[in-house]
């Protein structure tokens, strides 16, 4: 008999959803942070993490490259709605010999290369593989490497792999230096963070001008001062590094991650829905607050208390977006929002200005009756009453989200194929999702049609049976 894979969410559309839902660890800050592990001298205990399969990924390699890792078990923190979340992470470097990062990780998880830094900073050498495209586009490093070689590092490809030392073949200190690293299509991320790390164990002091101001740069670099770095200006676009003899261990608290956190705001307006998003910081997403409001969704933040309640109500008015680096439109948020307004009142335009091929949701917002084309970098939505449910496949992370957003707010049944690439950046999504009234199921994809209607009848009378429950609980509670 085969085993079910349940690579697969069958939802049940045109549900409004009421309750709250728990935000998440960044996953785009523990990633990173994870791998400066490797140049601290002592054991790290991080709060936050989230269950994610790339970050299963990253611990593998952090164990190929000499850490030990112990990820605690979840503990309820005494709420009352949603799943249990990440719990403690302890990281600790026992042996610090190896070097490489092979092509079996890099090609499945690209933020990989963020050992690059902290390994030539720490061990002086550090070998990965050249990371290829993806189904979003091309996404180079050269950044990353004319950074390191301003610090001293010396680069050369050697089959299909970086080969970088510090001086004196990988036996030297790093030098601090002064350079700019914005690119064609403006700052790089990752590129300013493995900058960043290695210049913290580099002898004087650094200055990265026309940095990433991204949240998960201030939080990478907020981990790294924890630990004895000397980091000033993370957050903006010139850091400062004073470089520092040796780290050592400490404990950090991720930030919330603010792509899952515009995710479910988009999910509230497709829905019709209200919710309260707890452990949330809308200061990381003033651009998307700001175009929400534009297109008719009520946004009220609570700053003291991380939460954010919004609620969405009819029909969206069009809008044209941008996605910009930050503080602008995130690229990671253009696929949801694209479903958004594929039932806008009219014709709303989002340019693509981060990654011009990321638009692999089209073809399958299409066959759920959006209207939508696409016109160079950009998608022209001309907006329906409604979206049909029906199957689609997510062809990549954030068009899978997109699909579940514009399948929670279709009529009809929808089935998403594809969902280990959703695994890959949002925890316990259909739990969530199911503890706010979600009619939302993991099946095998091979299950039968026949079998499908089944499992949709059954799952939408838990839903049904859980509201009821939901119900008695807030009138027992007056």
């Amino acid at each position: 008999m085969t085993t079910p894979i349940h690579d697969a969410f069958l939802i049940r559309g045109g549900i409004p959803l009421k309750g709250s839902i728990e935000i998440s660890g960044s996953k785009n800050a523990s990633l990173p942070i994870l791998a400066a592990c490797l140049m601290v001298d002592g054991p790290v205990r991080l709060f936050r993490v989230p269950r994610l399969a790339d970050i299963d990924s990253m611990l593998t390699l952090l164990q190929q490259l000499g850490c030990s890792t112990h990820r605690h078990e979840a503990v309820a923190s005494g709420r009352s709605f949603g799943p249990t979340l990440g719990g403690q992470l302890d990281v600790c470097v026992e042996d610090h010999h190896a070097v490489e990062a092979g092509y079996d990780v890099v090609k499945s998880m690209r933020a990989s290369i963020s050992v690059l830094g902290p390994l030539l900073a720490r061990r002086g050498r550090a070998i990965v593989s050249i990371p290829g495209g993806c189904a979003i586009g091309d996404r180079p490093i050269d950044l990353h490497l004319k950074g390191l070689e301003k610090l001293g590092v010396t680069v050369r490809s050697e089959n299909g792999r970086y080969v970088c030392e510090s001086p004196n073949n990988g036996t030297g200190r790093l030098k601090g230096a002064t350079m700019y690293l914005g690119g064609l299509h403006g700052p790089t991320v990752l590129g300013t963070i493995n900058v960043m790390c290695a210049a913290v164990l580099a002898e004087g002091k650094t200055r990265i001008v026309g940095a990433a101001c991204e949240p998960e740069v201030a939080d990478t670099a907020a981990m790294l001062n924890a630990c004895g770095a000397r980091i000033t200006g993370a957050g903006t676009t010139e850091i400062t590094i004073e470089g520092v003899e040796a780290l050592h261990g400490c404990e950090h608290r991720v930030i919330p991650d603010r792509i899952e956190t515009g995710t479910f705001l988009m999910i509230a307006a497709m829905s019709g829905s209200s919710l309260t998003l707890k452990q949330a910081n809308l200061d990381h997403l003033i651009a998307v607050a700001d175009i929400l409001r534009e297109v008719g969704v009520s946004i009220v933040a609570d700053a003291d208390s991380q939460t954010i309640r919004v609620t969405g109500t009819g029909r969206p008015k069009p809008v044209d977006v941008a996605t910009h680096p930050y503080p602008g439109f995130p690229t990671d948020l253009q696929a949801p929002m694209v479903s958004l307004l594929s039932i806008a009142d009219g014709i709303s335009v989002i340019s693509e200005r981060i990654y011009e091929d990321r638009f692999t949701h089209i073809g399958e917002l299409s066959r759920m009756n959006a209207v939508i084309r696409k016109q160079g970098p950009s998608a022209i939505i001309a907006g329906v009453s409604g979206l049909q449910g029906t199957d689609v496949h997510a062809a990549d992370l954030r068009a899978g989200a997109a699909l579940v957003t514009a399948a929670l707010g279709a009529s009809g049944t929808s089935r998403i194929t594809g969902v280990p690439f959703i695994d890959r950046g949002y925890e316990k999504l259909e739990a969530k999702l199911a503890s706010v009234g979600a009619n939302i199921e993991r099946v095998d994809s091979q299950v039968s049609e026949k079998a499908l209607s089944k499992v949709s009848v059954s799952i939408h009378d838990a839903a049904r049976t859980a509201t009821r429950s939901v119900v008695r609980k807030q009138v027992q509670a007056g």
